[in-house]
């Protein structure tokens, strides 16, 4: 078994998402002694945007790719490879502004890619990236669960499982910003959905 681990806090140590993240990656490899963990920081190794001049080497046949276009494709291709490389993803995802992190869409960017992980059919968008598993565990400060305020979810649910990845589970840490019993309360909860998920 291969897990990914994405951090997609914009702080690289202290992340209460990271710390929901690295519980269920531990609890995953209690499960799986021999599971092997690849972590992707995308605080302390942040991928680029996607800009003007990177869908213009996306749009580039390759043969004709610059040096420069050839190499911002391969970043992509990288992140790309990884993913389908493994079995298992679990995301740290904070809530920031009722939103997903700049950095986490910066990732999400970079892997849908028409024709590698989705394509187009007579019958509709089809995703490529099947057969994983993922846990999205969600740090917020204040309650936003099943509210319209909770854009995170959807969107998630909606632009993995375009990719092919709907084997999704979703662990919540809310109320953090609430004061410290709080806090406390929610990341018992959190741990318990953990070892209930994973049982």
């Amino acid at each position: 078994m291969k897990i990914l681990q994405i951090n997609a806090s914009a702080r690289s140590a202290g992340a209460n998402s990271t710390r929901l993240a690295d519980a269920v990656t531990a609890r995953l490899l209690t499960q799986n002694p021999d599971a092997s963990v690849e972590l992707r920081d995308l605080a302390s190794n942040p991928h680029p945007v996607l800009d003007e001049p990177a869908l213009g080497a996306l749009f580039t046949p390759a043969e004709q790719r610059t040096p420069e276009q050839a190499a911002r494709v391969a970043l992509d291709d990288a992140l790309i490879a990884q993913l389908q490389s493994v079995d298992a993803i679990v995301l740290g995802v904070p809530m920031y502004n009722f939103g997903i992190p700049v950095q986490l869409k910066t990732w999400i960017d970079a892997i849908a890619r028409a024709g590698v992980t989705f394509r187009y059919t007579a019958n509709g968008p089809e995703g490529l990236v099947t057969g994983k598993k993922v846990y999205v565990a969600l740090a917020r400060g204040g309650l936003y669960r099943d509210t319209p305020a909770d854009s995170q979810v959807p969107y998630l649910k909606n632009v993995l499982g375009f990719l092919g990845m709907t084997d999704i589970e979703f662990i919540y840490a809310e109320g953090l910003a609430m004061g410290a019993e709080s806090a406390g309360k929610a990341f018992a909860e959190a741990e318990a959905r953990i070892e209930e998920i994973l049982a």
